[in-house]
Order: C-alpha cells, then structure tokens, then sequence
C-alpha cells in the first residue's frame, strides 16, 4: 500500500473558513540543543579531517601501511577513511569495517534457489547500533537468516579525538586491521580467536600501549610488562564488544590462545616500529 494516506475529503455541508480566520501555522522552535551539537560536530570534523590530512602527508608509519596495502593488491576505495559522529556512549578513537547483511529469502521449493537482498551498514549506522540489535543480528546469523560480511572501512570518531596523536595512532590501529583481512581470509565478526588476533596486533604495533600513552592516561602500574598487560586489556574490550563473543569466557579464551603468537608477529614491519632500544 501506498505510504502517503490521503485525508478524508470534507463534505460539501461543511463550512470552509475564510482566508482571513484561517490561522497561520506556527514555525517550528529551534532546539537550542540540537544546534549546538550541530555545530560542535561540524568542529569536530573539521580537526578530524586535518588529523587525517597531516597523517596521510607526514605520518611515515601510516604512509608504510597505505603503501602495504598497494603492494599487496588491496587498494583502498575512495572514502576509505572517514571522520564520523560515533555518539557520546561510545569512547572510541575509531572503527574499521562496516559489516553487509545479505538475507536469506528461503524457498519452500527445494529445486528453486534461494532469493537474498544485501544491505550494508554504513560507519554511523554501526556506530549507532545498540547491543540489542547487534544481538538480534547475530541470532538471525545463527539461524541462518542472514550472512554477515566485514567490508573495509576506516572510521574515526571525531568527538573523541584527544589530539592529532591520538588520531594518527588510531587511524595506525586500524589500517593493521586494514592489513590483517587484506593478507589473511579472516573472520572476525563470527570468529573470536580471529578478532583477538588482530586487536592484538593493532594494539601492539599501532604504539597505543606505548608507555607515555599509558602514563598520560594514568593506567600505569609498573614500568616492566606494561605493554603486554595494556595489549592484552584493550584486545580483551575489543573481544568483549562482539555479540558472538560477549560471553566472558569466551572472549578470555580467544585473547589467551592468539596472544602469544599474534604478540609476536611484527608484519608487516621487520620489527616492532615503536622499538626504542
């Protein structure tokens, strides 16, 4: 049926007011609000832009990894990197990926095949998601109602961007991820032992566990192994987020079997680029 309902039309018995008592409508109040968010998000994007722009131009370790990625055939497409509006719940520096749900129109006619339709969510829609819808999409992946698919995609999260460091140490975080499904056949939204090891080599060797990173955001209690436990506590969050793997154990398991190997692995650098000695 037609989305637009048209009104019942009034009887002829009826009186038409005159122009001059018809009453003008009120214009709609601004919600101040709303207008200053508005403005502060146009702010924020503007700054996160420019991180991007200095990171792209000058950042040598971003520019090693964009350059990475040429050689291994994955060419990023245009809009590859974004600033987005991630909320004010989420306190994240940024997202990589965007998932596309194909569904499944399942046939009773076993000779027939199957009909689907794909949709892809973009960065501020999965931003956006509650844990209830990401829930119930991985309850219909189950029951094979739909096939979820990670397509690459760089978000920044422009509100929460401390500084131009921070941003170019996210966008370092995510190009790894970049990296990791561009080399491997990954699975990271249905397998937890795959999510854990590319969170913990982004976290590893985008040098956001670096030990003056640690210290400003007062989460050092020892100088020895700060790395290891900062590693292991930002994958373990990351883990925990995924609705196939928000089950404690689950995500703890996954963290404990990938970290040693996934620890160790430097690629693509020759070794560790936040090595001071």
């Amino acid at each position: 049926s037609d989305r637009w309902v048209t009104a019942t039309q009034p009887s002829t018995t009826m009186s038409t007011p005159s122009p001059e008592t018809t009453p003008s409508p009120s214009p709609p109040t601004p919600d101040p609000k709303k207008a200053q968010r508005e403005a502060d998000q146009a702010k924020y994007k503007a700054t996160c832009n420019e991180y991007i722009r200095t990171g792209l131009g000058r950042n040598p370790t971003i520019q090693f990894l964009l350059k990475r990625l040429h050689e291994h055939g994955c060419d990023p497409p245009k809009g590859f990197i974004s600033c987005v509006d991630c909320g004010d719940d989420i306190q994240a520096g940024g997202g990589f990926g965007v998932l596309e749900e194909t569904t499944i129109s399942k046939n009773t006619n076993n000779t027939a095949q199957n009909n689907s339709t794909t949709t892809t969510k973009n960065a501020i829609e999965q931003c956006m998601t509650s844990a209830k819808e990401a829930e119930a999409r991985r309850k219909r992946e189950t029951e094979g109602d739909v096939k979820l698919r990670l397509l690459p995609e760089i978000f920044l999260c422009q509100q929460h961007l401390r500084d131009e460091t921070h941003a170019h140490l996210s966008l370092t975080h995510e190009l790894i991820h970049a990296i990791d499904l561009c080399r491997t056949k990954m699975d990271p939204v249905n397998n937890c032992v795959h999510q854990a090891c590319t969170e913990i080599r982004a976290s590893n060797l985008s040098g956001e566990c670096d030990w003056f990173e640690e210290f400003n955001a007062g989460r050092v209690g020892q100088y020895l192994g700060h790395g290891k436990a900062c590693v292991k506590r930002r994958a373990l969050l990351s883990v925990k987020a995924n609705p196939n793997c928000k089950d404690g154990c689950t995500a703890e398991e996954a963290v404990q079997a990938a970290f040693e190997r996934c620890y160790k692995d430097t690629f693509p650098f020759d070794r560790h680029p936040n090595l001071k000695f």
